[in-house]
Parts: structure tokens; C-alpha cells; sequence
């Protein structure tokens, strides 16, 4: 079983920078591919990035390209996500997910961390 908590989410001006962080239980974090995903209010879940197990291969929707990066420390169990020049189309809740498999199916859940981006 793996347990992911998010943190960093928070009220920021556009333009502005926030880094989220996922914490993982468990002792196979390393070997997940791991995603962040985000929902807006009255729109769908969307993923944001995805990265391998070993860090070296990432994935991110076109909308954050340029702006976002995603990361992960196998050694602290955690994955990050530094969100630079926010919009505010970016406000959402943010969860991070892990892809225990490595065939697109996230199995553990976070609870989400709330990020809004103001005028």
C-alpha cells in the first residue's frame, strides 16, 4: 500500500511561482511512474505531467510547457512540481498520483492540495 500526501498549494498572484511536493510512503516509490493531475471547478480531472521511475523521462499537457517542472527524489520518497508564471487558468486542486505498473493506471491517490492564482 502507498500513501501520497500533498503539500505547497496556495493563494498566489499571476505571474507568481508555487513548488508542490508529494510525500510517499512505501518502499517502492522509486520504481513508480508518478503524475500530478489537476481539476477545476465544473471541469473534468486533467493530467498535468508524469514522470518515470528513474526521473529521466518526463511528460507535460502543452498548457504548462516552459512553466512547470516536474521532479522526483527517490531517496526522500518525493515528487515535486515547480509551477513558474502561473495564470489563472492554472487554479485547480492538485493531486499527485502513482502508476505502480507503469501502464497508465494510477492506483494510489493523494487528497489534493488547493493552488489558486489571482488577478
Amino acid at each position: 500500500q502507498v500513501q501520497l500526501v500533498e503539500s505547497g498549494g496556495g493563494l498566489v498572484h499571476a505571474g507568481g511561482s508555487l513548488r508542490l511536493s508529494c510525500a510517499a510512503s512505501g518502499r517502492t516509490f522509486s520504481s513508480y511512474v508518478m503524475g500530478w493531475f489537476r481539476q477545476a471547478p465544473g471541469k473534468e480531472r486533467e493530467s498535468v505531467a508524469f514522470i518515470n521511475w528513474s526521473g529521466k523521462s518526463t511528460w507535460y499537457r502543452d498548457s504548462v510547457k516552459g512553466r512547470f517542472t516536474i521532479s522526483k527524489d527517490n531517496a526522500k520518497n518525493t515528487m515535486f512540481l515547480e509551477m513558474n508564471s502561473l495564470k489563472l487558468e492554472d487554479t485547480a486542486v492538485y493531486y499527485c498520483a502513482a502508476d505502480p505498473r507503469g501502464n497508465g493506471t494510477y492506483t494510489y491517490w493523494g487528497q489534493g492540495t488547493q493552488v489558486t492564482v489571482s488577478s
